[in-house]
């Protein structure tokens, strides 16, 4: 495995793969590396000919007063799990390199970044999609794996990608989840023994929301509603958001759910990190409206 640092560096690399014919995948992360990246390196190692994985603490994407100074990292452990994954080419960059001078150009996505995360933290999804857009300008073309676990941020990256004609294909993939079901975080690590037993009330939340659905139930905000109730239920979980939405779209039902697909997402703070969960959701019926 290549380690690169500097923005030309990895676009020689990838050029010159793309030069002899060959296909590149993307894995963007954060760093403090667990199976959930090392999956989507995986997906990349089985579909590309070359996989560059980034690292690279986003200050953009961090509210004033968020965990931005003390965000786990662990370049060493990084380094030998991205290799132990099948990575070629790793690309962590400083801050200077990928912001020399401040930012004065930043990416938004209307609509699709308002609700839910977006209403929580106002700001991230621009610090997302700018820092994505200027690794998908790095990096050409290519395939780029998201974990499903953000959901509303695989949904704002992918409209970006194809409102601003990127040659990027953008692919999500499964929700890597440790046995009793919590879903693969970085953040995990700032649970206490005693958080880390509470956080999978947010899975049997969800679950018990997608059962309801198959008992029949068909009013999203009895949905929503038990989801909550079975949250803030958990003396350690502070509730945060539930909601129900079109996958593609992320707009709510506007009347009883329909047959089709569905994602019931949710997000409550256990202690110092805020977790995120999410859960596909099919209505039975005629079959499916939208993927």
């Amino acid at each position: 495995m290549k380690v690169a640092t500097t923005i030309a560096e990895t676009r020689w690399a990838l050029d010159e793969v793309r030069r002899e014919g060959g296909t590149v995948g993307l894995v963007p992360t954060m760093g403090y590396l667990h199976d959930g990246h090392l999956s989507l390196m995986a997906a990349a190692r089985a579909e590309t000919d070359l996989v560059v994985a980034t690292i690279f603490v986003n200050p953009l994407q961090f509210a004033p007063g968020e965990d931005l100074a003390s965000y786990p990292r662990d370049p060493e452990g990084d380094r030998a799990k991205a290799e132990g994954a099948g990575v070629d080419l790793l690309f962590g960059p400083d801050h200077d390199e990928m912001y020399p001078e401040p930012v004065l150009t930043t990416v938004s996505v209307g609509g699709l970044s308002q609700s839910m995360e977006g209403a929580s933290r106002p700001t991230h999804f621009a610090g997302v999609a700018t820092v994505v857009a200027k690794l998908f300008a790095i990096a050409g073309p290519c395939r780029a794996y998201f974990g499903e676990k953000d959901f509303q941020q695989l949904a704002v990256v992918r409209r970006m990608a194809a409102d601003l004609s990127f040659p990027v294909e953008v692919v999500g993939c499964p929700i890597i989840r440790e046995p009793d079901g919590l879903a693969m975080s970085s953040r995990n690590a700032y649970l206490t023994p005693e958080e880390r037993e509470a956080a999978p009330v947010l899975l049997r939340a969800l679950k018990a929301g997608a059962a309801s659905v198959r008992a029949g139930e068909r009013d999203p905000a009895a949905v929503t509603a038990l989801v909550g109730q079975i949250i803030a239920a958990e003396p350690l979980a502070e509730l945060d958001y539930v909601g129900l939405v079109d996958p593609a779209t992320l707009d709510p039902p506007a009347g009883e759910l329909e047959p089709g697909s569905y994602r019931l997402l949710t997000a409550a703070r256990l202690g110092i990190p805020r977790l995120l969960d999410n859960l596909a959701l099919m209505v039975p019926g005629a079959g499916p409206r939208r993927a």
